[in-house]
């Protein structure tokens, strides 16, 4: 079946009970087991729920995955894949990656005695030099946030296929598995804001982790299931209705991205637009082959002149809402120096490019034309006070 088709059927079987199309809501905390010590597939709903099961059979299935947990959000999935880490453990990440992961990975994990390094416009080589005998895992975004920054995702995963104790792990969210499937490309791990893309309404919260193997799979099942950080009932089922609209969500958003892209790029008023769409873009051409027909819906700008002026951007639009998150139906405006990446170190967020003068979009599904009439007055008042 194509993508589409799966999206809409795998994980959303009728209710063989009732007939009904859509699959019910299992809100029940506890369930009642045959005798003691004889465990149903269901015992208890942090270990496990038929409506998050059903979300978690989808999203496994777009991403070509042996299997899927379903947490509370992002971070908790993020949270859980580090968590098979020890003190003493190295994890290499790509430099332009959520402000979220960074505050995890510099201000969490360390406190468990985890290593950490940040690696610009990762390759293989600069991921090779970074690496110590005591690198277990390489955190990969893309394209990156807030920089758009493209990473050849199958030249990384293939030049540490043979390292046995080295996992690889991707940031899926901006791409979604509409444009890119990590796994395909080499990846171990695959997580997902699922709060993002595959919810699509800002209305749900949640996070994925997919695996490569079952090996993987069942070593995150117990740390999750020890945890405790799971998908509720009410956000499975959101996100299972949001996925069946994923890819053309997706593919619509996208061709919106690339004309306003192409609209900032050409004005006076902008100093640059990072977008992988765009021919002048230094990942252009690996995104053309690494994302299957289209760039994503997330592009930054940077505009002429300083912190206020971004500022003053961003609260100046009445389309795009200021607001942090990504990927919904309504367009969504921020400033990362002050928004979704103020836990940065400030001389870190600068050293790493993410500047004062940054704005961040999240294209939705409003036309075109009056996303880029709103970016106008917004941009002419900015620039004109």
């Amino acid at each position: 079946m194509d993508f589409r088709t799966r999206a809409i059927h795998v994980g959303n079987e009728r209710d063989e009970s009732t007939g009904a199309v859509v699959p019910p809501i299992h809100m029940a905390s506890t369930f009642v087991q045959h005798s003691a010590g004889e465990w149903r597939e269901f015992d208890y709903s942090r270990s496990g729920n038929p409506t998050r099961k059903n979300a978690e059979k989808t999203i496994a299935n777009l991403e070509t995955g042996f299997g899927a947990l379903g947490f509370s959000s992002g971070m908790a999935a993020v949270h859980c894949a580090t968590m098979l880490l020890s003190a003493g453990d190295h994890l290499v990440a790509g430099a332009d990656i959520y402000g979220g992961t960074y505050r995890l990975l510099h201000k969490i994990c360390d406190r468990a005695g985890i290593n950490v390094t940040l690696v610009e416009n990762p390759t293989p080589s600069r991921l090779r030099d970074a690496i110590t005998s005591q690198t277990r895992m390489i955190w990969l975004e893309s394209p990156g946030n807030p920089l758009m920054s493209i990473t050849d995702l199958k030249a990384c995963c293939d030049e540490f296929t043979q390292e046995e104790n080295v996992l690889v792990a991707v940031d899926n969210t901006f791409a979604t598995p509409v444009l890119t499937r990590p796994i395909e490309l080499g990846a171990d791990i695959v997580m997902h804001s699922a709060t993002k893309y595959l919810g699509g309404h800002s209305d749900a919260l949640g996070g994925f982790l997919v695996t490569k193997t079952q090996e993987l799979f069942e070593e995150l099942y117990f740390v999750q299931n020890a945890t405790g950080a799971v998908m509720s009932p009410m956000d499975s089922f959101l996100i299972s209705r949001g996925m069946k609209t994923l890819d053309l969500r997706v593919r619509a958003q996208s061709e919106t991205a690339l004309d306003i892209a192409n609209w900032l790029n050409a004005d006076e008023r902008v100093s640059r637009v990072l977008f992988p769409g765009l021919s002048g873009h230094p990942g252009h051409q690996i995104a053309n082959t690494q994302m299957n027909g289209g760039f994503g819906a997330m592009l930054s700008f940077e505009v002429h002149g300083d912190f206020d002026t971004a500022q003053r951007v961003a609260n100046s639009t009445e389309l795009f809402q200021l607001a942090v998150s990504l990927g919904a139906v309504e367009s969504l405006i921020e400033q990362p120096a002050s928004m979704s990446h103020a836990s940065y170190d400030r001389d870190d967020r600068l050293k790493h490019g993410i500047s004062d003068e940054l704005i961040r979009l999240s294209i939705g599904l409003e036309s075109a034309g009056d996303l880029k009439s709103d970016l106008d007055k917004a941009l002419s008042f900015a620039t004109t006070s």
